[in-house]
């Protein structure tokens, strides 16, 4: 069973970046998809985006398309999301979650979580 630290949260003005990283544990890495979610106060939690086992194929939502990349390291079994340009709207919670998959289809569900790191923009 594979487990996840999310870090690289904090406050960040409109506009600005920054970089989320999620390191996994007690799996092999490298035959796990990887997803990015998050979650606002009052709302359902929503996929960000996620990238398959090997990197070749990567899904966004339409809200982050164009200003967030997730890339992933199979040999530092970590995997990252770079968001650029936030907005106030892209404050919430973010989590990593892990799926065992080995294919080109980006999974939209998963098993395995992050307690998440907190990122928040200010306007």
């Amino acid at each position: 069973q594979v487990q996840l630290v999310e870090s690289g949260g904090g406050l960040v003005q409109a506009g600005g970046s920054l970089r989320l990283s999620c390191a996994a544990s007690g799996g092999t890495f490298s035959t796990y998809a990887m997803g990015w979610f998050r979650q606002a106060p009052g709302k359902e939690r929503e996929l960000v985006g996620g990238i398959n086992y090997n990197g070749g194929n990567t899904y966004y939502a339409d809200s982050v398309k164009g200003r967030f990349t997730i890339s992933r390291d199979n040999a530092k079994n970590t995997v990252y999301l770079q968001m650029n340009n936030l907005k106030p709207e892209d404050t919430a919670h973010y989590y990593c979650a892990a799926r065992r998959s080995i294919g080109t289809t980006v999974p939209r569900i998963y098993d395995y979580w992050g307690q998440g790191t907190q990122v928040t923009v200010s306007s």
